[in-house]
């Protein structure tokens, strides 16, 4: 079964709306002027960045305890488009509300940046678990890269737009900069308005045992489908390679900027440039690596995504070694090494989420992917404490390298799936009879 062309690009446009979010606010404009103006620690800015990943931590523990949990009420009540709404519209509110925050209101601006997080963060898994209903599995990696390579494009869009109506992101620009929020949750309400037009919600509610309230039987669902994950080996151990990747990617999408910023010391124009570059490559290698991925295997794709990560955060760390045996500038060494792993921004995340759903079975999408979201949040929020921890010790520049093992590991880890078997799995499970 296939989707229409429509739905596929409602659901496809909700990947375009809500990179307006994690690319304004998590990445690129937000992450650096809540250290630089709302806590403003010049020189290292150490208490600022530590203080961002502890909230963005905070934000993603609270989506490790309710994504299972929300994920069987979905699948349990066919609620799958009401709660996506519900996170989209939390989201919208939160960012908006990011303009009251001004310089020295760190605890409101924690406080809006933990929330609006969470509403973004359940949002994605929300909307992933439309996925496996869009197409056979064959082509769901096509139809995932072009998603997020879609999403790439939103992201740039939003990002040139907000930088080019606030200006500098500096102390001295404070009261312009109030505009980030509520430019960003504009964005995101109208470009998401085609997923809640076309995308249908296919599922059929299960009455209620007697007795039972819906949060009940939803944490017993989440209990026997943990008590059955050995069933589907393969799925379990993938979760564990994406742990991994998940946490490396969270720590370059939160601090890749900053790092920009602080140890690179680039000019602004170099940041514009930057920004443009990631999000082209990242664009042209979500759609490359998803019609790669339909021919050549989602794991081997997954993996291959997993060796550049290694080699471009290595780069990093050496930029300005490479810069000083090249002749070119750190900057520009910079944005070489940013364009390279700019190619698996969105192919690792598109990847890892075209597994789970060819490795799900059928009846329990929502939940699974309820699981993806939480080993997802529960990844990042370990590695951005953990690089919080390291660089408030060592300086961000050695902390970095925290992110070339974690992906290592994650290649590691995914040498022990077997997607084919996987799929016999989960076609198997009693869910999928």
């Amino acid at each position: 079964m296939r989707a229409d062309k429509r739905e596929i690009f409602g659901w496809a446009m909700f990947d375009f709306a809500n990179s307006s979010y994690t690319t304004v606010i998590i990445t690129v404009v937000y992450a650096v002027v809540f250290p630089k103006v709302i806590v403003a620690d010049a020189p290292e800015f150490r208490r600022g960045n530590l203080l961002w990943s502890l909230a963005l931590a905070a934000t993603y523990l609270l989506v490790v305890v309710s994504a299972p949990v929300f994920g069987a009420i979905m699948d349990y009540r066919a609620q799958k488009k009401r709660f996506l709404l519900g996170s989209y519209l939390g989201t919208i509110v939160c960012t908006a509300a990011l303009g009251l925050a001004g310089p020295g209101d760190v605890a409101l601006a924690v406080g809006l940046l933990v929330l609006s997080n969470f509403g973004f963060a359940s949002g994605e898994s929300f909307v992933a678990s439309f996925l496996p209903e869009l197409g056979p599995k064959e082509s769901l990696g096509k139809i995932s890269g072009l998603a997020w390579g879609l999403g790439y494009v939103g992201g740039l869009a939003s990002t040139m737009g907000v930088l080019a109506a606030v200006g500098d992101l500096e102390a001295a620009n404070a009261s312009r900069l109030r505009l980030v929020g509520p430019l960003t949750a504009l964005f995101f309400g109208l470009a998401a308005i085609p997923t809640f037009l076309f995308l249908k919600e296919r599922g059929t509610p299960k009455p209620l045992p007697e007795g039972k309230s819906l949060t009940t039987v939803a944490l017993d669902q989440v209990r026997e489908t943990a008590r059955h994950l050995p069933r589907l080996k393969d799925l379990a151990i993938f979760m564990v390679s994406l742990f991994f990747a998940m946490a490396g990617l969270g720590i370059v999408i939160s601090f890749a900027f900053i790092y920009g910023d602080q140890v690179i010391h680039w000019r602004a124009s170099t940041q514009v440039a930057m920004f443009v570059l990631t999000n082209l490559s990242a664009a042209v290698g979500a759609l490359v690596f998803g019609l790669v991925q339909d021919r050549w295997g989602n794991m081997r794709t997954y993996r291959l995504t997993l060796v550049v990560w290694v080699v471009a955060v290595v780069g990093i760390h050496q930029t300005p070694s490479l810069s000083r045996a090249s002749g070119l500038s750190a900057e520009h060494v910079y944005l070489v090494v940013g364009s390279i792993a700019g190619l698996c921004l969105g192919a690792t995340q598109s990847a890892g989420r075209t597994v789970v759903a060819v490795l799900s079975p059928h009846d329990k999408t929502a939940e699974m992917f309820g699981f993806w979201g939480m080993v997802g949040k529960l990844a990042a929020a370990v590695g951005l404490v953990g690089l919080g921890a390291l660089q408030s010790l060592f300086g961000l520049e050695n902390a970095i390298l925290l992110c070339a093992l974690l992906f290592a590991a994650a290649f590691v880890a995914a040498g022990r799936v077997d997607e084919r078997r996987g799929l016999e799995a989960a076609a198997a499970s009693p869910d999928s009879q």
